[in-house]
């Protein structure tokens, strides 16, 4: 039996608040900048998550290229978090740029198509398999299309989600499993219905639950990602995705695959590697290479019947699309960065470059008997302070660590690398590089060493 290291707790929160002290030392402009914002910005930030990042207040950025960024204090980072998947193209790549600012010049949006359009729709249909698409800016509202398509073609009010799902600001998976019972989710801010009406939760991987689940026949559809990703990455175990496919024909449901986050297992995300036959598939964030972009997609069939749900009196206010969706430089910037930036060859590299950290965070693990592990979804790499990966979502939850987590975050930031923060993810970029690989795996040693 392995005997494993032991981590002292009360270092841990040592080690922490010397961290923190570093931090403010070394930051003054981002604090002062931080400061200030607490007059114009709902707690000093634009965006309320912001205010999770370890250290006490956020960096502020001052410029990004490519893979790396630099702050207004004048320090340069390594960034693997990549705007948690909005950045996986780098930052500002050089074969989107001329596209986006050709475009600039011609008219950002008009309400009217470009050729853009169905180039950037036959290139999805080649990548993923499904016949027809329209585009969002958000795959939040992908998502939220997809749903009150699924619901009008089916006919049925349900929908069904996974414990500990992510699915952007989707009401509809804002529901969690409390005590096996189905809960609106901790936190969720002013649902503007109790989401236990409109959702059925159930854990990834339990096929029973699901078949029990969906077998009453309410359930319009089912809302998964591929791999479960906000709370670590869960994968499905062997045969599940063939199962899940299987009982939602069964009993009429349909199954919409969010491929947001697993868009880094390739170039057509993990329903193309593996081979999934979705009857929706959405897509968001790295589409534009940070430009506003989501796509989303379905089978002929189902467009057929969507189509026919959607009365052409109350095309524009049916509750689907918005003035700005689709317009011509979200456009051209999701053909520029499909076409010349998350390439077939750049996943090769970008995927080899993230099984080298991979290897490099387990041989520390190895080394140090540490009870942790580190699992990855192509160029998506997550390390979690548990000895073995989580099952669903509850299990992914229960074996976060509230002290560990933060503190590698802070540490790495400090030695300029940037990890994802509340899950510790590292992305890879078609801009990274191997020296930016084995810098985070030297400061990852240094951390172990200093808690050990």
């Amino acid at each position: 039996m392995v005997q494993h290291a032991h981590i002292d707790r009360s270092k841990v929160q040592a080690l922490m608040e010397r961290e923190k002290a570093l931090f403010a030392e070394c930051h003054p402009q981002s604090q002062a900048l931080h400061r200030r914002s607490q007059e114009s910005l709902l707690a000093g930030v634009p965006m309320h998550w912001m205010t999770r990042w370890p250290g006490g207040f956020p960096l502020f950025v001052a410029e990004a290229r490519g893979a790396t960024f630099r702050d207004v204090d004048g320090l340069e980072y390594i960034d693997l978090c990549l705007g948690d998947t909005g950045a996986m193209t780098g930052h500002s790549p050089p074969a989107v740029l001329p596209k986006i600012t050709e475009q600039l010049a011609k008219g950002i949006t008009t309400m009217l198509p470009s050729e853009n359009a169905f180039w950037v729709a036959e290139e999805l249909q080649r990548r993923f398999g499904l016949k027809y698409w329209q585009f969002a800016l958000s795959a939040t509202d992908a998502n939220r299309f997809a749903l009150r398509l699924a619901r009008a073609v089916t006919a049925r009010p349900k929908v069904l989600v996974f414990n500990g799902c992510y699915h952007g600001t989707v009401d509809e998976a804002y529901v969690s499993l409390v005590g096996g019972e189905a809960r609106s989710r901790p936190g969720n801010i002013g649902p503007q219905v109790d989401p236990t009406l409109t959702s059925k939760v159930v854990e990834w991987n339990d096929l029973e639950a699901l078949e029990a689940a969906l077998a009453p026949g309410d359930v319009a559809a089912v809302l998964a990602e591929p791999v479960m990703t906000n709370v670590g990455i869960v994968h499905p175990e062997p045969g599940y995705h063939q199962a899940l496919r299987e009982l939602t024909r069964k009993y009429g449901t349909l199954l919409i695959l969010d491929e947001t986050h697993t868009l880094s297992a390739g170039p057509g995300g993990y329903t193309r590697t593996h081979g999934l036959e979705p009857d929706l598939l959405t897509v968001g964030k790295p589409l534009g290479s940070g430009i506003p972009a989501a796509a989303y997609g379905f089978t002929e069939e189902f467009g057929h019947r969507a189509q026919t749900a959607i009365q052409p009196p109350y095309a524009d206010t049916g509750g689907i699309g918005g003035t700005l969706a689709a317009n011509a430089l979200s456009l051209a910037a999701m053909r520029a960065t499909l076409e010349h930036v998350l390439t077939e060859e750049a996943y090769e590299r970008m995927i080899a470059l993230a099984e080298r950290l991979e290897w490099g965070v387990k041989g520390v693990i190895a080394k140090y008997k540490l009870p942790w592990h580190v699992t990855r979804v192509g160029c998506r790499v997550e390390y979690l302070f548990r000895p073995n990966p989580a099952r669903n979502g509850s299990e992914a939850l229960a074996g976060q660590d509230p002290d560990l987590d933060p503190f590698i975050h802070l540490y790495m930031l400090n030695r300029g690398v940037l990890l994802t923060p509340f899950h510790n993810m590292a992305l890879m970029s078609p801009a990274t590089l191997e020296e930016h690989v084995d810098r985070h795996t030297e400061v990852f040693t240094q951390a172990v060493k200093e808690l050990l």
